[in-house]
């Protein structure tokens, strides 16, 4: 902190900052002086009594955002965990009570203050924890770079890099030394020695700055119902006469045994700082480039590219609210249910097998790739009343006016920017009786509310989903009744 107690708040200035409350997010709060009065601070995947580094983004009139850069100091609230830490899992040491009661408190004040509902706390159903604390997710990619941030010293230097981008910024690598708690502990412990091998390849590894390098990602699927890993090796096309494919095969077989379901490699030769693009060519070097995973009693097949839930038993916490929701009060067992921003389907598969006949079950989403999964798996699970259409819902809706007033439920899951103004006003002209609305992002959710409640839907119940412990995320469902 500055001697004079004021700080230079401009974009792109270094900032120290202590951490004295929190928002919705995770946005810690800093309040520090400066030549113009007081100023509140926010700073992302922060906890309350840490102090920080961070680089500032945006100046406004009264406020200011930061990226936040390093924790100087600890906060008293925070626990030793034996995992190494991540940039992934910025809450890892903030006792997971705490981030329960901190995402639920944010969430009601976001629909307190975003979606003008004056009592959220009254229609407040349950929190619903992840069943995982630790090693919850299914799928990490790991980031090769020539740039290495070193933990101990806080320093770069030039050498062989496979982990985790370093926080704030793209180009250097954390080195993966052991077992994040997010991931599978075989895969993350053996990390070292895959980077270690392919660093005696004498092969580089990627240097983002110049767009150059040979080993770029390295992917990881897992199943927790056959227990085994489908690993995808990204390189760029250089140097691909001296890499020893055969040998990388033998490495990977030999720590991962009858484990490993399936290896490919893919070619990547964008420069940007994506793992996959659509040029790509992919070669199944080793066994099946599918995985097979289950939810509720439902089969599904997974590629490397497929969109599926990150944390699988959370997930399937979070389709049996959605599905409770929808087939609450349901008393006409030939109502047409819509399922709008469907993705790869498995609520709409999950209300087929459960809703004991409903007549027709429409699937929506503007990914092709995504409904072309869900008629594979509906078809792999034999249900057989649901269609798919891969369309704009907005555009949807507008095509086929013929559903306005037979629509009964609705069930709404779109991305995190939420719906669209026009295809939320269609939605409403559908006129359905109830409608589910499942979010990733309780802001855009609490925003769509304020015309929901308008348009005359009334907030029935709420619940909240842990899927991501140790970050800020949380997931919502809503379910509303037309007055």
């Amino acid at each position: 902190m500055n001697n004079n107690n004021t700080i230079q708040l401009k974009r792109g200035a270094i900032v120290e900052l202590e951490i004295v409350d929190t928002a919705f997010g995770g946005k810690g709060i800093a309040k520090v002086a400066t030549e113009n009065g007081q100023f509140i601070v926010f700073v992302p995947n922060v906890i309350k009594g840490q102090k920080v580094k961070a680089r500032v983004i945006k100046k406004r009139k009264r406020h200011a955002e930061c990226k936040l850069l390093e924790i100087l100091e600890r906060s008293n609230l925070e626990v030793e965990q034996p995992y190494q830490e991540i940039p992934g899992a910025p809450y890892m040491r903030y006792p997971i009570d705490l981030q329960q009661a901190d995402k639920q408190q944010d969430t009601f004040e976001l629909f307190r203050r975003i979606g003008k509902l004056q009592e959220p706390e009254s229609v407040f159903d349950e929190f619903i924890a992840s069943p995982r604390t630790w090693h919850y997710r299914n799928k990490m990619e790991y980031s090769f770079s020539s740039i290495v941030y070193d933990l101990d010293t806080g320093e770069e230097y030039d050498g062989f890099g496979l982990g985790f981008k370093h926080r704030g910024q793209w180009w250097s690598v954390e080195n993966l030394e052991r077992d994040s708690g997010l991931f599978d502990p075989l895969i993350e412990n053996n990390l070292k020695t895959i980077r270690a091998w392919c660093e005696a390849s004498g092969l580089p590894a990627w240097c983002p700055p110049r767009a150059e390098g040979f080993y770029r990602y390295l992917g990881v699927r897992k199943s927790f119902y056959t227990n085994t890993f489908l690993i995808e090796l990204v390189t760029f096309d250089s140097h691909l006469d001296a890499f020893d494919l055969e040998g990388f095969t033998a490495l990977i077989s030999n720590l991962f045994g009858d484990q490993l379901g399936g290896f490919l490699h893919s070619i990547n030769n964008s420069t940007g700082d994506r793992s996959h693009d659509v040029n790509m060519k992919t070669s199944v070097i080793k066994g099946d480039p599918l995985l097979k995973e289950r939810l509720l009693d439902l089969d599904f097949e997974i590629s490397m590219r497929s969109f599926f839930q990150p944390n699988p038993a959370s997930a399937e916490k979070l389709y049996n609210k959605a599905v409770a929701y929808a087939l609450e009060g349901k008393t006409n067992p030939d109502e047409v249910i819509m399922d709008l921003f469907c993705g790869t389907g498995t609520i709409g598969q999950i209300l087929s097998k459960k809703s004991d006949g409903a007549s027709e079950i429409i699937g929506v989403d503007i990914v092709e790739s995504a409904i072309a999964n869900a008629k594979k798996n509906a078809g792999l699970n034999q249900l057989s009343n649901l269609t798919f259409y891969a369309a704009d819902v907005n555009k949807f809706l507008y095509n086929y006016p013929q559903y306005r007033g037979k629509i009964n439920t609705i069930v709404l899951d779109p991305p995190r920017g939420g719906i669209a103004p026009k295809a939320l006003r269609r939605i409403i002209q559908l006129e359905a009786q109830r409608i589910v609305y499942v979010s990733c992002n309780p802001a855009t959710q609490a925003r769509d509310n304020v015309e929901l409640q308008e348009a005359g839907y009334e907030v029935k119940k709420l619940s909240m989903v842990d899927q991501f412990p140790h970050t800020s995320h949380i997931e919502t469902v809503v379910l509303y009744e037309k007055n």
